[in-house]
């Protein structure tokens, strides 16, 4: 019944309209016309909106984007302070929403590391990362080899804030940190979860390091933090690294002299020794490797020392080098006279020139990672000419953000395709020319021999000397005959002590007159 009234109404108001149907028919297909442009606009509005999110979001999830090298870090650096522009980074790279390396690494970039390849040489140093909070991100981004670290025994805050400085004018940074760490407790229960959930070491192209380091409150001489994490990290991690080298904190360097770092370097070993051998199957070795990374402040002296003492140990690797307590006379930036490690582009040379005196001192079976200045392609490939095995980022890193690693790769392979050779190629034969070699027994009788002529040598230039002075004194005798001088009486053992003055130099002596003469022969003055 409703619908038939509903009928009746619909056909008496379409009759009462029949004098002006134009109008009608003229004021729905003007709605009709409107609305489906409208309808359009929308749809094609949220597409462009969707399209463009899209691309963005692929931009911005692409780490060789220049948005952030030329946006993002910029804006970080003159929006917050040092430490909290650091602390910002390694949030958004632990929270899964961040940018990773899309391209694939050139197959010149692959590396033999104690017997197994990596994917390119390219690794991050400790000290971005300093508890393990970030690992996946920055896998992700393209690294080979990410440190974790330094992680100490008991949690501690490390030196007083501000304690990081940017120094713009030079690609550099200047930090004072003192390890700052969340404590053992909370990196290792990460590590394990990070383990648990990701594939075995032994199939995957890169290397999860972590870096040990030592308590203010220990004492300056006590191996037992270097022990504990050892004890306690080993299971989990592919490399441990000893570090004796930050200067941030008090008599850490001490333990680089070469009695002191055998011994602790010795211990070391022992203890990751002492660890259950682990499954081939699931990790790369049976046992952690163990590395001691070392300053870039040492003499020569000391650097030979220190390969000595990794020699003696046992000690898998080398890390050259941390940062420097040298400023440079070349930097500009205001913040250089800020107390603390230096890093960036001013350490390079300092580090090389350690990492070459090294090499040189070192057996080819122990590989070194260079690590100082690394900002291009061509300072990686520098680094591998003079040893290096692989090479690390921080301050690149920090300046440079996500798309550091895949910038450097990039140049590394350009500069490699130009030499027509691979990254591997050029370390090998580089460690092969530099490296120290035992010598053979037939090298060692030579050296033994030219030691011997060398003594024998300076022993017969003293006996000459003493003909030499006995003859001196004889022709200083005569001469002051001439002069009419009292008789003078020299004794040829040397003893002229008691002779009298002459006329002709009444306030001198015979012996006065003798040395005066050696001075002028350039003689060593008798006594």
């Amino acid at each position: 019944m409703s619908f038939h009234i509903a009928s009746v109404g619909r056909t008496a108001a379409r009759q009462a309209h029949l004098p002006n149907p134009t109008h009608i028919v003229t004021r729905n297909a003007s709605t009709s016309s409107a609305q489906a442009p409208s309808a359009l606009r929308r749809y094609l509005s949220l597409g462009a909106f969707v399209a463009g999110g899209t691309a963005f979001t692929l931009y911005y999830l692409d780490s060789r984007s220049a948005l952030h090298r030329y946006g993002v870090m910029p804006l970080i650096r003159s929006g917050m302070d040092p430490e909290a522009g650091h602390k910002f980074a390694v949030k958004a790279l632990a929270s899964g929403f961040a940018p990773r390396d899309m391209a694939t690494d050139d197959e010149a970039l692959a590396v033999e590391l104690w017997g197994h390849r990596l994917a390119n040489p390219v690794g991050l140093a400790a000290g971005f990362d300093k508890d393990g909070e970030a690992i996946d991100g920055l896998f992700n981004l393209g690294f080979s080899w990410v440190e974790v670290g330094s992680v100490t025994p008991k949690p501690q805050e490390g030196n007083p804030k501000p304690r990081v400085f940017h120094l713009p004018e030079d690609s550099a940074i200047i930090n004072r940190y003192g390890f700052p760490s969340q404590g053992h407790a909370i990196v290792l229960s990460r590590l394990r979860s990070y383990v648990a959930s990701h594939p075995p070491s032994a199939v995957t192209p890169s290397i999860l390091a972590l870096n040990l380091g030592k308590n203010k409150s220990s004492a300056p001489d006590s191996t037992t933090d270097f022990l504990n994490g050892v004890a306690k990290f080993g299971p989990l991690v592919d490399v441990l690294v000893i570090n004796v080298s930050s200067p941030n904190t008090a008599g850490l360097r001490a333990l680089q002299g070469r009695g002191v770092l055998e011994e602790l370097l010795s211990e070391v070993i022992k203890a990751r020794d002492a660890l259950p051998k682990r499954s081939t199957a699931e990790w790369k070795w049976e046992k952690a490797k163990i590395v001691v990374k070392i300053a870039p402040d040492l003499s020569a002296k000391e650097v030979e020392d220190i390969a000595e003492a990794v020699k003696l140990s046992g000690v898998d690797g080398v890390i050259v080098s941390n940062t420097t307590i040298q400023r440079p006379a070349e930097l500009k930036s205001i913040n250089a006279v800020e107390t603390g490690g230096l890093s960036g582009p001013p350490v390079k040379p300092l580090t090389l020139a350690t990492l070459k005196t090294l090499r040189g001192h070192l057996p080819s079976s122990v590989p070194i990672i260079g690590c100082g200045g690394v900002s291009s392609g061509s300072d990686a490939v520098e680094y591998a000419d003079a040893g290096a095995t692989l090479v690390q980022l921080y301050t690149s890193f920090a300046y440079d953000g996500v798309g550091a690693p895949r910038r450097v790769k990039d140049e590394v392979s350009a500069t490699l395709a130009a030499r027509k050779t691979t990254w591997n190629d050029v370390v090998k034969s580089s460690v092969e020319k530099l490296s120290w070699r035992p010598k053979k027994p037939v090298d060692l009788f030579k050296d033994a021999q030219e030691e011997l002529k060398a003594t024998l040598d300076e022993a017969g230039k003293r006996i000459a000397f003493g003909d030499e002075l006995v003859l001196l004194k004889e022709k200083v005798v005569e001469a002051v005959s001439v002069v009419k001088a009292p008789p003078l009486s020299v004794p040829l053992a040397g003893d002229v002590s008691a002779t009298p003055a002459t006329d002709a130099h009444p306030e001198k002596s015979l012996k006065d007159l003798i040395r005066e003469a050696e001075t002028a022969l350039g003689l060593p003055t008798s006594s």
